[in-house]
């Protein structure tokens, strides 16, 4: 996935569930997202915000498991695995329908897939879709014939997919919001700001849109509509308002804050609840232009920054020089976690430009906050004074600084990435040659066969290939990871089931249900 979420707050400790102040009773569940320019076509989505609504409106063949995370039946009630490891054929619920009541059929993911890899299309996460027969050659233009994919639907519940190579990993990235079916009305439309009606498939159907607020209410057509117990959501979408959203919690009348929130001004803290979140906070390189394109260069760069400075235990929650998080089995790894003045000017004349002369003025792009300003001063202060370069600092308030970033003219960019499934290939996909999301523009031919090699291998061994590729984007300055982000939360547990912290931070919005306790003292549940 996946998915990037704005700026997280360190938190010394872990505080989870406490007395409630939930509505009992209440028949509408209202969650607060930081407003990150939601888009509602899921062909072309980007942000973890986007993700986490999608659970409500849309559903893949599988979906997640609310504790584990573990892929369970979606639109597929089963499904089967060819004795090579290599077909999956799911088995589709009949009962499978959309909002208008239209049945979601086996040709309806054939071409949404299609629609997604398409090369005009240009869509964030078709790299995902690799995986596929034919999908790398069809999505990079190498072989314009759609039948070559490894997609088929053979009658309209049964839906076949050829990979390239046996994949342990498979059907846990088709939980991920890029491999849901978009209804044919809507499918090759890229715009839908102005549709009255989107016809999803989820637990819930949007009833009304409006300026920073989303109505849903409970899709009488979805296939599992018995067992969805709240009647209506309340999605609300803020921007920089962090007091009025922690106010509005404290008072009852929001039930869940995902991001944007005050936590000095939390009433009662037993209600913050933080977890270690399978994500990380990085800076990266672009390499796609002189002389920041030659390794030696970049690696230079990456040597003369205090790490120590930017990785302060006092300030971060988890410091680390590594992209991916700690996974059972996967190698030990080190990224640059010193300053080397000495190898660096070394590096660097090596290059062609000793102590940085011929180096055009170096552009950090970071969103607008306290953090990625420091770490940003701190860069500029290291490279200004170690070499004869100009270091200039851009800022770009969120949401618009990521999608900033495929156009703006820059030099080293951050961002938080948050797994979308537990495993290292989600941190290290998107950056092979030909990804959509590999703002880096980084390009090495190692790299690339390491990832393929990967893909047919299963246990230690693939994790050991993945980890050599891993080492590339640390040790050549690509990647400058900076720590492993908590997942923070407001919400009263002891007044909501069906929500539990896990290392995604993904919480499908089905499995959520007030519980039969009372509000504390004093709180009255209001809603407008």
């Amino acid at each position: 996935m996946r998915f990037l979420r704005g700026l997280l707050v360190p938190l010394l400790a872990i505080c989870i569930a406490g007395a409630a102040t939930a509505g009992t009773g209440s028949d509408e569940f209202v969650v607060s997202f930081i407003d990150s320019g939601i888009q509602f076509n899921p062909i072309f989505s980007y942000t973890a915000t986007e993700a986490q609504i999608y659970t409500a409106i849309y559903e893949g063949l599988v979906g997640y498991d609310p504790l584990t995370m573990e892929p369970v039946p979606g639109v597929a009630e089963r499904w089967d695995i060819s004795s090579d490891g290599r077909t999956y054929t799911f088995h589709l619920r009949r009962t499978a329908r959309y909002w208008n009541g239209d049945s979601v059929t086996a040709d309806d993911f054939r071409r949404t897939w299609l629609r997604l890899i398409d090369p005009e299309a240009d869509a964030a996460y078709n790299f995902l879709f690799d995986i596929i027969k034919g999908v790398r050659e069809y999505r990079t233009g190498a072989n314009p014939d759609p039948q070559s994919v490894g997609l088929r639907a053979p009658d309209p519940h049964t839906f076949e997919v050829e990979l390239r190579t046996r994949a342990s990993h498979f059907v846990r990235i088709l939980a991920h919001h890029a491999f849901v079916p978009v209804h044919s009305s809507v499918r090759d439309v890229r715009d839908w700001s102005g549709l009255r009606e989107i016809p999803g498939n989820g637990p819930y159907r949007i009833v009304e849109r409006g300026e920073g607020v989303i109505l849903l209410e409970r899709n009488r057509h979805y296939w599992d509509a018995r067992n969805v117990s709240i009647p209506r959501m309340r999605f609300l979408l803020f921007a920089d308002d962090d007091e009025t959203v922690t106010r509005r919690f404290n008072d009852g009348e929001i039930d869940w804050v995902t991001g944007g929130m005050s936590l000095m001004e939390v009433d009662n803290p037993r209600h913050i609840v933080v977890n270690p979140l399978f994500a990380t906070t990085y800076y990266f390189m672009r390499s796609d232009r002189e002389p920041f394109s030659d390794p030696r260069v970049r690696r230079a760069l990456a040597l003369l920054v205090p790490w120590e400075t930017v990785r302060d235990p006092e300030i971060q929650f988890i410091p680390s020089s590594v992209l991916v998080p700690s996974i059972p089995y996967y190698p030990p790894m080190e990224g640059i976690t010193t300053r080397d003045r000495d190898e660096a000017l070394a590096l660097l004349e090596e290059a062609g430009y000793r102590q940085g002369v011929r180096i055009p003025t170096i552009t950090i792009h970071i969103p607008r906050g306290t953090e990625s300003t420091r770490v940003a001063e701190i860069m500029k202060k290291a490279w200004e004074e170690a070499l004869h370069v100009s270091v200039d600092i851009v800022s770009t308030p969120y949401p618009d600084y990521f999608e900033s970033l495929r156009d703006s003219d820059f030099t080293v960019g951050t961002v938080s990435w948050i797994g979308d499934f537990a495993d290292p290939l989600t941190f290290l996909q998107m950056w092979i040659s030909d990804s959509n999301v590999n703002d880096a523009g980084f390009s090495d031919s190692r790299y690339d066969d390491l990832l393929d090699e990967a893909m047919g291998q299963a246990g230690i061994t693939r994790y050991e290939t993945l980890a050599r590729a891993e080492e590339i984007l640390l040790q050549t300055g690509t990647v400058m990871p900076v720590s492993h982000s908590p997942a923070i939360n407001l919400i009263d547990l002891q007044g909501v089931d069906g929500w539990y912290p896990n290392p995604l931070d993904m919480h499908p919005v089905k499995y959520l249900k007030f519980t039969d306790r009372a509000p504390a003292p004093g709180v009255i549940r209001f809603r407008y």
